[in-house]
């Protein structure tokens, strides 16, 4: 009887205590403890009513959910181990993953007004304004993030990247230098920066990003074909080429290293080698068309006329509408023009992996720095030959 009174008043005791807290602290964390407090009173009065003697097992039950647990709760809070802390985050969680923001929201506001330096609840909260699409209230809750936290540099990457999207690409460009300044290594604020400064046509700078980056992922296919983007846009074409091999060597499916080394090829008048990169590079869907092209016209240039007619169908058949622009407006193809069926509708492929802004430009660069060149270098008599000889062939269906 008296340890029945002792487990009574110690438990309803700490009951009311974690009643108490609840109500003053207002914070429903304190519920799953109350919960778990009222289970074990429950069972023992149950037991006492009905006056059914406990095994061993059932009195340990009992005064582990009734005393233990809430004692080990409230001893860990005075050291600073705020069980509770952990009990309203793991509950904040589930919410989040089974949809109910709206309530998690609630907590963590609740949470902020009684302690506004809170660290991981201003973190979920952003994350969840993030979620539902409201950036400027998200990028508020990063950036008292990072005031609270000066090494939380995912949250400084993540107002990078609001800063781009909000088309306010100084203020990235800002951010991402001072971010990388700290934290060199960090990869994707690399990629981030040097692409934006890319798209300003800042290449010099682009290409000081690059090559630190690398100095951190030596193995990086993206980094190395970015680097050589920005070699591309420079005419620095050796050391462009240098990153576009590193970046194939890396990655072998790395089809579009491989078009813009063909392309280098054509520069450097290395006409198999260009040959041999086009043919890999046709595996890109985004290239099939243009490599298609490209061979059609060292076809031509090698005086195979059967092949390059072949080549330009094909591609035709792929994208007629810009490759049939393509062909009538280059010189090369008069002689067999008569002999490639452009269709009369041009249709354009719809592009699924759409090239980025700086790929296009730099593909375009290289394109049009091979065609100025193009007939620099090579064996003029022969050429002058070859040419003849299709013009011959062009002409005679008029002659009758």
């Amino acid at each position: 009887m008296l340890e029945q009174l002792i487990f009574t008043t110690l438990a309803v005791a700490l009951f009311a205590i974690g009643f108490f807290k609840m109500m003053h602290e207002n914070d429903t964390s304190y519920l799953a403890l109350i919960f778990i407090q009222a289970i074990g009173i429950a069972i023992d009065f149950i037991l006492y009513v009905s006056g059914i003697k406990m095994n061993i097992f059932i009195k340990v039950l009992i005064y582990t959910l009734s005393i233990f647990i809430p004692i080990i709760i409230y001893m860990l809070q005075r050291r600073n181990i705020d069980v509770i802390k952990f009990i309203r985050q793991t509950r904040i969680k589930f919410l989040l993953i089974t949809g109910n923001e709206k309530k998690a929201k609630e907590i963590l506001n609740t949470i902020i007004k009684k302690d506004p330096n809170n660290y991981e609840t201003h973190k979920l909260l952003a994350k969840i304004y993030e979620n539902e699409g409201g950036v400027r209230k998200a990028i508020e809750e990063y950036v008292t993030c990072i005031e609270l936290n000066k090494k939380d540099y995912d949250s400084y990457y993540k107002v990078s990247t609001f800063m781009i999207d909000l088309g306010k690409k100084d203020e990235a460009i800002q951010m991402l230098s001072s971010l990388l300044s700290k934290k060199p290594d960090y990869y994707n604020a690399t990629i981030d920066l040097g692409n934006l400064l890319m798209q300003k046509e800042q290449y010099k700078e682009a290409v000081n990003v690059f090559s630190e980056a690398l100095k951190y992922c030596t193995i990086s296919y993206e980094l190395n074909y970015y680097l050589g983007m920005s070699y591309t846009m420079l005419n620095d074409f050796q050391n462009a080429k240098i990153c576009y091999e590193k970046s194939a060597e890396i990655n072998s499916l790395m089809y579009r290293s491989k078009y813009n080394l063909a392309q280098i090829a054509m520069l450097y008048k290395e006409i198999d080698l260009a040959e041999k990169y086009f043919t890999e590079a046709m595996q890109d869907e985004d290239l099939e068309a243009d490599s298609y092209f490209e061979l059609a016209k060292i076809k031509l240039i090698q005086g195979q006329k059967d092949l390059a007619i072949r080549y330009s169908n094909i591609a035709i058949d792929i994208d007629s509408e810009k490759i049939a622009a393509k062909i009538k407006s280059e010189p090369l193809f008069i002689p067999i023009l008569i002999k490639i069926s452009i269709p009369f509708n041009l249709e354009k492929r719809e592009e699924k992996n759409k090239m980025s802004e700086n790929e296009q430009r730099a593909k375009n660069h290289l394109e049009e720095t091979s065609n100025i060149t193009r007939n620099m270098g090579y064996n003029k008599e022969e050429w002058k030959t070859k040419r003849q000889s299709m013009d011959k062939e062009y002409e005679e269906p008029f002659r009758d």
